[in-house]
């Protein structure tokens, strides 16, 4: 029997300034912390193989918070996609093969970030594009919410005039190339999805972890995929 492996998951990254409030740190740490637990997480869907992750990394909403709050997330912005592209494309390994490569995809409202993200962002995922064969591909979530691109999806519709069913709508959101989450893992004890792929969560299996995100560690990721096995998908049926 073919071992059941998901092709796509979801990560909500929550728990970084509880984890940082619970080590007696600044709220930053937290955050520089969850930052290298993605790294890590990048790194373990390749070695699994598996196809797509999409990583809730800021929502449309957490620009309401504190203007010191976010512009430290911005400047770690910048360092993690450093970090990442350098992680995912370093010019210097030249014995990597094409599939251990991993792709990058961001979606959401980028024009919300300063020019200079903007352009490591547009690099980062022109980059990637060098490897059509990657087994992987990570899509990063900032300033996407569930709702702003079913929203800008209808807008578009309806600017070209035409009827959609289900397919062609679909064909209109950020997420146009990404197959619907199987499984949707939210770390820091809350249930709930907080505008997280509303169209394409509708059949995810959910699985929910009071661990906070940055103690989050390759046992953890494990035991979600094992997880993942012993749940029976319908979708519906």
């Amino acid at each position: 029997m073919e071992e059941q492996k998901p092709q796509c998951l979801g990560f909500i990254m929550d728990g970084n300034r509880r984890w940082a409030k619970d080590q007696g740190l600044p709220t930053y740490e937290g955050h520089k912390q969850g930052g290298e637990v993605l790294q890590d997480c990048i790194t373990w869907l390749r070695d699994e193989q598996i196809p797509h992750a999409v990583f809730y990394a800021f929502s449309t909403e957490n620009w309401k918070r504190s203007e010191e709050e976010v512009g430290y997330l911005m400047d770690l912005f910048r360092d993690w996609l450093q970090k990442i592209d350098k992680q995912l494309n370093d010019q210097n390994d030249k014995e990597a093969q094409t599939e251990e490569k991993v792709k990058v995809r961001i979606v959401g409202r980028r024009e919300d970030f300063a020019p200079d993200i903007v352009e490591q962002m547009n690099a980062l995922e022109a980059r990637s594009q060098d490897y059509p064969d990657a087994r992987t591909t990570i899509w990063l979530a900032l300033s996407y919410g569930g709702r702003a691109e079913i929203v800008e999806a209808v807008n578009h519709a309806i600017k070209n005039g035409e009827s959609v069913d289900e397919a062609t709508f679909e064909q209109l959101l950020w997420t146009a190339d990404m197959p619907d989450p199987d499984m949707i893992i939210r770390t820091s004890g809350e249930q709930r999805l907080s505008n997280f792929m509303t169209w394409r969560s509708v059949y995810s299996e959910l699985y929910f972890t009071d661990k906070h995100w940055p103690a989050l560690t390759k046992d953890d990721f494990r035991d979600i995929l094992e997880e993942y096995k012993r749940r029976n998908r319908r979708n519906g049926k």
